[in-house]
């Protein structure tokens, strides 16, 4: 029963994350593409590439956890219109939905043996992944609040469960 409520909450917290992404991602169709585009000297310099970039994490780590090789391979600047950039975000949405809707009662506690950052050889499970997941989105969250509020543009709400 323990592992089911965990599951549940992780899940949450990526329900979180997609919920607070469209209203962002609704927020920056609100600018003009320059604007949107435009070099920021930021972690990966542009709103758009930085928004593309955590997409793409998500997506690279479901193929690390499904062992598959579905990610997106193009470049952030590939992306050239919102209406791709929605694209790519419905493609790595219906992804995560897809993962959890095949993920077994202990799918959580799958392990994995990977390189960590340090090049050590680490033991990971699935909730761990899931987690650096959420968290890689909320990092770059924070950094697209900066740029926006630099810009003089309020950032949308995101409050947990409304808060």
């Amino acid at each position: 029963m323990f592992v089911v409520s965990i599951m549940i909450g992780v899940r949450s917290l990526l329900e979180y994350n997609e919920s607070v992404r469209h209203r962002y991602f609704e927020c920056f169709t609100k600018l003009l593409w320059e604007e949107f585009t435009k070099n920021r000297e930021a972690s990966f310099h542009s709103i758009r590439s930085i928004f593309v970039h955590a997409l793409s994490a998500a997506d690279y780590w479901l193929d690390f956890l499904q062992t598959e090789n579905l990610h997106s391979k193009r470049k952030y600047d590939e992306y050239r219109t919102f209406d791709e950039v929605k694209a790519y975000m419905e493609h790595v949405e219906k992804r995560m939905q897809r993962y959890f809707g095949s993920l077994p009662t202990d799918g959580l506690s799958k392990t994995y043996t990977l390189k960590g950052d340090n090049d050590e050889t680490i033991e990971v499970t699935a909730e761990d992944v899931l987690i650096h997941m959420f968290e890689e989105e909320v990092h770059h969250r924070g950094e697209l609040i900066a740029l926006l509020w630099q810009m003089g543009i309020e950032p949308p709400p995101m409050g947990w469960k409304g808060l």
